[in-house]
């Protein structure tokens, strides 16, 4: 029996179980920045003084850090004023144990095993927070969180610590933001175009706004008919198209043109939408190509085009209805396993929101899609490109052209968004008011139409970055292709 209590009792004696850590990999790393500062570029890239689990390896290493990127010796002896002077490692003082880390030095060239070491046991202690953190409130969960928010929340932890390593927000020093700020200037200054953003491929409109840049949410709208999905098409096909990884020193990869794009098509199929890419590649009406209307050249053109795009990073979700919170987990799952650079979105009033407050509402349900949206790209790091409808009171007036207030069923649209696009063709306007033939109304119609054939505004009624105003494009209506207009310096010469 009492055999029997002793075992039972032992089954129940929790275990006392240490976070996963190395305390000499850590010295030994210390050691080498110390006595070679080189050691320190090797590990820089990813490791932060959080990573280390002893808080005086962290105190030690975010000073050393300090001081190397001001140019000046990192040593025992220039470290030891920055570091309280009265702790004790043991018997010794922290003089004599920077010494200790000196002396049992590793070689530079093991620096950047160690420091994978320590950034991965960094790792493992913070999947057991979030573990931890889900067990706890999973038995204990508040009665308005729902198991759905509770794996929405679940997935963001573990995707920002897959991403960079980091669990928790906070604040971060204004001198980081200006480093980040500087850094990205300097990017642009060196890449073609002179963007601080991706480019979309349609230069007028780079010009403007310097490129898609991150974290925007970017608001493409327009009515039925202007032409919102061939844009958005163009712009991904473009950027995937000039898609150029280079390899960072973590061994991840990172664009160094155009990017990888990730399109939620919930109005069409991924087939009608590769069908509209494929025309305006190949220059063969979506008709045709759809009644199988064609030549042999024009398949043979139809081979070669699909088997250039096979190779494109353009990822296509055509889930009808997906909700914010959906679509927020699949943005994060392509971005940890494709990369993402860019996220479009066709469009955003097939949307449906999570909460039920919201479903009873479809302002309130566009107010949390659009905030949803804007968190979203901050967080990936990712510009979207959101399309939406315009209201129907657009058609009402005599200048069709668009205006912010028409922004349909939400002002939170045009408050969240960074950036808002109109598409108009006054093409399109006028074809449906052609007078009777012979008239002279219909001579002036004609001069106005020959004037509007082919041409298409974007404008840019809001920027956060940059001026507003129109950019003119133009537009081939059979191939869905919207191109740059020819600069009137590389117009031939008019005589009047």
């Amino acid at each position: 029996m009492a055999d029997a209590i002793r075992k039972l009792g032992a089954a129940e004696t929790p275990l006392y179980r240490e976070a996963p850590n190395n305390v000499e990999a850590e010295q030994a790393l210390l050691g080498a920045i110390l006595v070679n500062n080189d050691a320190f570029y090797r590990v820089s890239d990813f490791l932060k003084p959080n990573h280390f689990y002893e808080p005086l390896h962290r105190r030690i290493y975010e000073v050393s850090s300090e001081l190397i990127r001001m140019g000046k010796m990192a040593n025992p002896v220039t470290i030891k004023t920055f570091l309280p002077a009265g702790e004790k490692v043991g018997e010794m003082t922290v003089a004599h144990y920077l010494a200790r880390l000196a002396a049992e030095a590793v070689t530079v060239i093991n620096a950047a095993d160690y420091g994978r070491a320590i950034y991965d046991l960094a790792t493992r202690r913070a999947l057991i927070t979030v573990g931890e953190d889900m067990v706890n409130i999973a038995y204990d969960a508040p009665v308005d969180m729902s198991p759905a928010e509770q794996i929405e929340d679940a997935e963001r932890r573990l995707f920002e610590l897959a991403e960079t390593g980091r669990y928790d927000g906070g604040f971060e020093s204004f001198n980081d933001a200006v480093k980040t700020a500087v850094d990205m200037a300097n990017a642009a200054y060196m890449r073609d175009g002179h963007l601080s953003g991706i480019a979309t491929g349609l230069r007028d409109l780079d010009r403007r706004m310097g490129g898609l840049q991150p974290s925007d949410l970017i608001i493409l709208a327009g009515r039925p008919g202007m032409g919102k999905t061939s844009l958005a098409t163009n712009i991904a096909f473009n950027i995937a198209n000039a898609y150029e990884p280079v390899q960072q020193a973590d061994g991840s990869y990172k664009a160094a043109n155009g990017g990888v794009v990730g399109f939620f098509s919930l109005e069409m199929s991924s087939e009608q939408l590769a069908t509209r890419i494929i025309s305006e590649q190949t220059e063969i009406p979506s008709s045709k190509i759809r009644r199988g209307d064609i030549t042999e050249s024009d398949f043979e053109k139809l081979v070669a085009c699909s088997q250039m795009m096979q190779k494109l990073p353009l990822y296509i979700d055509q889930t009808g209805g997906i909700s914010i919170a959906q679509l927020a987990a699949r943005a994060r799952r392509l971005k940890r396993q494709r990369g993402l650079d860019v996220l479009v979105i066709d469009y955003v009033q097939l949307m449906q929101g999570t909460s039920a407050r919201a479903a009873q509402n479809r302002v309130q349900e566009i107010t949390e899609i659009t905030t949803g949206l804007k968190a979203l790209a901050k967080e990936l790091q990712t510009p979207i490109i959101a399309l939406s409808q315009l209201s129907r009171q657009v058609e009402s007036r005599d200048d069709k052209r668009p205006q912010l207030s028409d922004l349909r069923e939400s002002g939170s649209i045009e408050q969240d968004a960074d950036v808002v696009l109109f598409v108009y063709r006054e093409e399109y306007y006028l074809k449906n008011k052609e007078p009777k033939p012979g008239t002279d109304e219909y001579i002036k119609w004609e001069g106005e139409m020959a004037e509007a054939r082919g041409k298409a505004e974007v404008i840019i009624a809001k920027q956060r970055h940059g001026p507003t105003g129109t950019v003119g494009l133009g537009f081939q209506g059979e191939f869905t292709r919207f191109f740059d207009l020819a600069e009137d310096s590389r117009l031939p010469e008019r005589f009047e």
